[in-house]
């Protein structure tokens, strides 16, 4: 018995390839992305079955509606797909600015630390930094890169009191364009909490 599950290494790929198209790169599956990111779920499904993946529609929005990190949104009319958050090419996700909670976190490796009390956080390639509400979700993007884990802490609300616009994600994730250092201070991860 194999230790992989194929199942799930295909979800993975499909992730993966959607994550690309709708996020960075749209001709990976022959798409023209709207204004907010949308894109027609037929094109979607059929940019797949040219990189080789069948996919249903059924199939697709099950692996919208089930991915832990929610990367993904299905029109209310079910036309069309979209990603949450994570672009690196220009979008509109037509979200209202939000008043943040007092503060947000962000993870990361404390190879960063220096640069970060430096620079504050920058959005790199993508259009915004992105940061959660609690220390689980901070817990799982810091663990995307080898290191000493550490999180950033964030004073949200002081940032908007100053003017700083922060938008929410329709899955969660708080977006802002930058944090200045003024804002910031790094913490050590305590034990995972398993």
């Amino acid at each position: 018995m194999p230790d992989w599950d194929p199942g799930e290494a295909r979800l993975v790929r499909i992730s993966k390839l959607l994550s690309l198209a709708l996020r960075h790169d749209p001709t990976a599956l022959g798409l023209t992305l709207g204004t907010q990111g949308w894109a027609s779920v037929d094109d979607v499904i059929a940019g797949l079955l040219r990189t080789g993946i069948d996919v249903g529609r059924d199939e697709l929005e099950e692996l919208v509606a089930t991915s832990d990190k929610q990367r993904f949104a299905i029109s209310a009319d079910g036309a069309q797909i979209r990603a949450n958050q994570g672009h690196s090419i220009a979008i509109d996700l037509g979200l209202p600015p939000a008043m943040p909670p007092e503060t947000l976190l962000h993870g990361t490796v404390a190879r960063f630390a220096r640069a970060i009390e430096r620079d504050g956080l920058l959005r790199g390639a993508r259009t915004h930094v992105h940061l959660s509400e609690d220390e689980a979700t901070a817990r799982i993007v810091a663990s995307r890169r080898s290191g000493a884990k550490t999180f950033v802490e964030v004073r949200a609300r002081a940032m908007h009191d100053e003017g700083f616009v922060f938008l929410r994600a329709d899955n969660g994730v708080w977006l802002t364009e930058h944090v200045p250092p003024r804002f910031l201070a790094l913490r050590s991860f305590g034990p995972d909490p398993t």
